[in-house]
């Protein structure tokens, strides 16, 4: 197999980073983070870094009382209260009014019901999934299709489209990974010769994708990371967020549908209502496994783990005819392989008929070793395959930023990124990271990205295939999602 790296111009480098201490913003209003986990604790120091404000004006608010130390650290007010269906609006409506901020990175509350209260007080508002209340995922009386992330984000988009910003679904991916596919079009775009500027629109960059010949993106990501500390059976360990990650692999495995797909899966189903840009399977992500590729491990499996962006980037690459019917799309999904113990631990969760385990260890301090490798893979263009993204080692992660790892990182800086384009853009109503710009979101996140690269490869599905049984495959074009996915 073939690898060419991009030329030195797509490659963000010492030269090409904004100071690690830069103001970018500043803020006079109250800033309310609900939720404190990983992504709570690793983005406070970055708000604080660069977001110019009086920390007696933050408060954060969360259920339990993990973090506790780190708000103690920066002085910050903590206040331990869950917040549920029915106290949501009295806990928050004290702590926000117009022109504060609703940061929200907690799990099992509704999106949609904090986004009204917020354009109800007047208060900006950034999340980083779509979330709804506690025990949609798993509840067997819903549908898949009522489960899925495409429900959800069809939820959000029938929210009135004006009045103060709220950023939608803005972490590592779905958010980081929508600028770094507008990113990677441009790149393609001038080492293939297609003459092309920014886009100013999204029918711009529909029809830049389109030019292109872009039939499949990948957001394909491996986490390398490994810590002193083994998997013990009956425990689940991650490098992120357990609960969302368990409750985003009990969904149904969902993707952004492609034009140039020839069959549905057999498993498949499209949905009975909204933008149509999806398909879902009869099957959990955590369950579903998929090739794709990344410069430094190569090919290999990921899970199909539904998530916003699959559906996003799909629905806003697709070009309409006059009667509005999809001329071109591309397909568009998740392939990630987490931190091994996390995959042992999907293992044994699947073994269990997917009831997670009694013990949970996210993993931070006793990570030794290892990076996140995350980014997206353009294929069919002219040179075939095309990866662009960010390699963030764990030593990298500690020396630009406390209370991170590499994944958690790659997330904070791009909550901290959307957080400043909200305040930047007070008044934008919803909006998803799709239709944000990714100039300036990529100029914030970049000193805590590691390396930002971007490679060639002449790989497809199909490498290597058939070589030691016989296989069901498409060899006419190998773009096809069948070629993919993992029997």
């Amino acid at each position: 197999m073939s690898l060419e790296a991009v030329p030195p111009a797509t490659t963000v480098t010492e030269a090409t980073l904004a100071p690690i201490d830069a103001i970018h913003a500043r803020f006079e209003g109250r800033l309310v983070i609900l939720g404190f986990g990983s992504i709570g604790q690793g983005v406070l120091p970055l708000l604080l870094r660069h977001v110019a404000m009086p920390r007696e004006r933050i408060t954060i608010v969360t259920a339990e009382p993990r973090g506790h130390e780190v708000a103690a650290e920066y002085g910050i007010t903590f206040i331990e209260t869950a917040a549920t269906r029915e106290n949501y609006a009295d806990l928050l409506t004290p702590l926000l009014g117009a022109g504060d901020f609703l940061l929200n990175v907690s799990v099992d509350v509704s999106s949609v019901a904090l986004i009204t209260l917020c354009r109800e007080l007047g208060a900006l508002y950034l999340d980083t999934v779509v979330e709804p209340w506690g025990g949609l995922y798993t509840d067997p009386s819903l549908t898949p299709s009522e489960r899925s992330n495409y429900a959800l984000r069809e939820s959000v988009l029938a929210l009135p489209k004006d009045g103060p910003t709220a950023v939608l679904t803005h972490g590592a991916n779905p958010g980081l990974v929508s600028h770094f596919v507008k990113q990677a079009l441009l790149n393609i775009a001038a080492e293939t010769g297609v003459p092309a500027t920014a886009p100013v629109d999204r029918a711009g960059w529909a029809a830049l994708a389109q030019t292109l010949g872009i039939k499949v993106i990948h957001i394909a990501e491996r986490d390398t990371q490994a810590g002193t500390i083994p998997k013990r059976p009956g425990e689940f360990v991650n490098t992120w967020s357990i609960d969302g990650f368990v409750g985003e692999g009990n969904q149904p495995a969902e993707l952004g549908w492609g034009t140039h797909e020839k069959t549905l899966p057999e498993d498949g189903r499209r949905h009975e209502f909204g933008c149509d840009a999806a398909i879902y399977l009869l099957r959990p992500g955590a369950g579903t496994r998929v090739r794709t590729w990344t410069p430094l491990e190569g090919p290999f499996h990921g899970f199909l783990v539904t998530h916003n962006e699959a559906i996003s980037i799909a629905d806003y690459y697709t070009v309409n005819d006059a009667t509005g019917a999809a001329t071109y799309r591309p397909t568009c999904h998740y392939a990630y392989h987490p931190c091994d113990g996390a995959v042992l631990s999907i293992h044994e969760l699947a073994g269990k008929n997917w009831v997670m385990q009694t013990n949970k260890r996210l993993m931070v301090d006793e990570i030794t070793t290892g990076m996140d490798e995350l980014g997206v893979l353009l294929m069919g263009h002219a040179k075939g395959a095309y990866w662009y993204g960010s390699r963030l080692t764990i030593e990298e992660a500690r020396r630009v930023a406390p209370h991170n790892n590499a994944t958690s990182l790659q997330v904070t800086a791009a909550v901290l990124a959307g957080v400043i384009w909200a305040i930047e853009n007070p008044n934008r109503g919803p909006v998803e990271a799709d239709a944000l710009d990714h100039e300036r979101i990529l100029e914030i996140c970049a000193p805590y990205l590691g390396d930002v690269v971007g490679e060639y490869s002449d790989w497809t599905p199909l490498e290597n295939r058939e070589h030691l049984f016989p296989e069901n495959v498409d060899r006419t074009d190998p773009w096809q999602f069948e070629n993919f996915r993992v029997r």
